[in-house]
């Protein structure tokens, strides 16, 4: 019975680790830091534009803002407690008074997220109502997450608080960030690493040359070259092989455009004709 027992126990191990697997490789124990965000329409799209923005979580950004004679001190933070309140996205602390009750300016258990090629719009609702503007709507925090090379994370900054209309009023923030950035690929062709190759070796050639030259054997202008003979002779032979392949016909200069002897022509006996004339 302790023999069956004994297998029949590691079976049952061994079939819970298979599906404890299964389970994990198909996203059921997935540790999304995002997952503490409540979508209002929950969607694939939407969840994808929050996972790229995962870096970000657990994490308190802060910025100052002044309106008029007032001084706020705002804290955002994804998908977590903003400042240590519960179910807040986004605070907004009164820098005058510092032991008041903070306004909620949106709660994460209220997301959307709009993302674009190297930004992302994550929008916090359901804050606490105004007391005079926007018809006592609840309040809305929009924080815009932009792509900025060789920038880890920026500080947070507040746009503006849009609290002049009827209704739709929102406080609006932005955060940049190199992680918001796409990567770029580099693409290079077959033909390019070849050359580029060949270009290095060559240049250790010479280099390499030259300094054995000078320095080991003691040359002195251009025979410091790397196989200067060498490459004297190869010019040579190379030309000679151009012009015989790449010229034809008679090498010979023709008759009508051979040069004037430069040697005095023999002076020809002068015949006289006098005895031509009549006595």
């Amino acid at each position: 019975m302790k023999a069956v027992n004994s297998r029949g126990g590691g079976s049952f191990l061994r079939w819970t680790l298979v599906v404890q697997l299964v389970l994990c490789g198909s996203g059921v124990y997935a540790t999304d830091s995002t997952k503490g965000c409540t979508l209002l329409n929950e969607s694939a799209s939407e969840r994808k534009v929050l996972s790229r923005i995962e870096s970000f979580a657990h994490k308190n950004f802060t910025a100052e803002a002044k309106i008029g004679t007032e001084s706020y001190t705002y804290v955002f933070q994804l998908c977590g407690d903003a400042g240590g309140f519960p179910g807040a996205g986004v605070v907004q602390l009164d820098s005058k008074k510092p032991g008041s009750k903070p306004t909620v300016v949106g709660l994460y258990n209220a997301t959307q997220a709009i993302g674009g090629s190297d930004w992302v719009l994550l929008i916090y609702n359901n804050g606490d109502s105004y007391d005079a503007h926007c018809n006592k709507e609840m309040r809305k925090a929009m924080i815009r997450i932009s792509c900025k090379k060789n920038m880890d994370v920026a500080q947070l900054k507040v746009v503006l608080e849009d609290r002049q209309r009827v209704q739709d009023c929102f406080y609006l923030f932005e955060l940049d960030s190199s992680a918001m950035c796409e990567a770029v690929e580099s693409h290079i062709s077959a033909g390019s690493i070849i050359l580029i190759i060949g270009f290095c070796l060559l240049a250790v050639y010479l280099i390499g040359g030259f300094l054995y030259q000078r320095l080991i054997v003691g040359a002195k202008g251009m025979e410091q070259f790397p196989n200067y003979a060498f490459w004297v002779e190869f010019g040579n032979m190379t030309a000679d092989g151009c012009d015989f392949v790449c010229r034809s016909g008679n090498r010979e200069n023709a008759p009508a455009y051979r040069g004037v002897a430069t040697e005095p022509l023999e002076e020809e006996p002068e015949e006289r004709d006098d005895h031509l004339l009549p006595m």
